[in-house]
């Protein structure tokens, strides 16, 4: 599925990267319409800040008087020349965590120390953690890896905020916010070597536009796993469940920080393996969100180098 109304970057045969449109099936250049504004996902995060609503009229307007490349389709489809890349270009991303029921209990088991995920479920603040640095990231298609120093590792199927540097959200994406629970396990501080490593994160592939026919508070989610071909893991949820609210987690995320070229924020998961499940090298993953389309990537295991 084929999300309309929705951003992506792409290659062609040509070159690239292109920002893309995808308006009524069909997909469209916005870099080859030359302006600035179009060039980069970062140029159009910036030229969006202050002006969200004409920035995202102004992009829906642009079939008016635009030939389309071809096909939206022809962007998964095999043998077109055209390949959907990561949505980001420039930004950092950052995720939330402990914001479904199921994600609460899930690191309460697996910590050794489960009362402090208890209490950020339900206080003032939100968790919040730095995920990954564009090169960390991979898009559709290209492998994200596990941890050659982890036993336990998880995929986490989140829902993506896109945020201008004026702390607005213009658009959503599908994220994996891959995790070694057990090295997070064993100490909290740990975090950022079980969450921040290559190909920790996976982004894409379209980004669905925040206009007001799209609710992101009620999409289906899905998450399958599968080893030699076969449905090893299968989970769904729905992002209705999500305990705050979207703007919450991105005001407090911008309390004294900033970001200059926009940000891509993960709304945490809930879906979550059995205890007994960990990935494995060869692994599928497919995450499917109702509104946004399927993210698929395959899993390598990484060395200690």
């Amino acid at each position: 599925m084929i999300p309309d109304a929705a951003l992506c970057r792409y290659r062609d045969s040509q070159g690239g990267p292109y920002l893309g449109l995808i308006a009524n099936g069909q997909l469209y250049n916005l870099t080859a319409t030359g302006r600035a504004e179009y060039a980069t996902m970062e140029a159009w995060l910036q030229a969006a800040t202050g002006r969200v609503s004409a920035a995202l009229a102004d992009a829906l307007a642009i079939p008016a008087n635009a030939q389309p490349v071809g096909p939206a389709a022809d962007l998964l489809a095999e043998d077109t020349g055209l390949q959907v890349l990561a949505p980001l270009d420039t930004q950092e991303v950052w995720a939330c965590g402990v914001t479904y029921e199921m994600s609460r209990a899930a690191r309460m088991r697996e910590s050794q120390q489960p009362t402090i995920y208890g209490k950020v479920y339900d206080a003032p603040r939100p968790e919040i953690f730095f995920k990954a640095t564009p090169n960390r990231v991979v898009g559709p298609g290209e492998a994200v890896a596990i941890r050659a120093d982890s036993q336990w590792d998880v995929p986490e199927p989140e829902m993506a905020l896109v945020v201008t540097p004026g702390l607005e959200i213009v658009g959503y994406t599908i994220g994996n916010d891959m995790s070694s629970r057990d090295i997070e396990g064993q100490n909290p501080l740990y975090l950022p070597q079980a969450k921040v490593y290559n190909r920790c994160c996976s982004l894409g592939p379209f980004v669905r536009l925040a206009t007001e026919q799209f609710n992101p508070l009620a999409q289906a989610v899905e998450c399958v796993i599968y080893r030699d071909g076969q449905p090893a893991f299968r989970g769904e949820t729905h992002t209705s469940k999500i305990h705050r609210p979207l703007t919450e987690l991105v005001s407090y995320l911008g309390r004294c920080n900033s970001f200059p070229t926009g940000i891509f924020v993960l709304t945490g998961t809930g879906i979550v393996p059995p205890d007994t499940f960990t990935l494995a090298d060869g692994d599928v993953i497919d995450i499917t969100f109702e509104g946004l389309g399927t993210l698929s990537n395959p899993v390598i295991e990484l060395p200690i180098e």
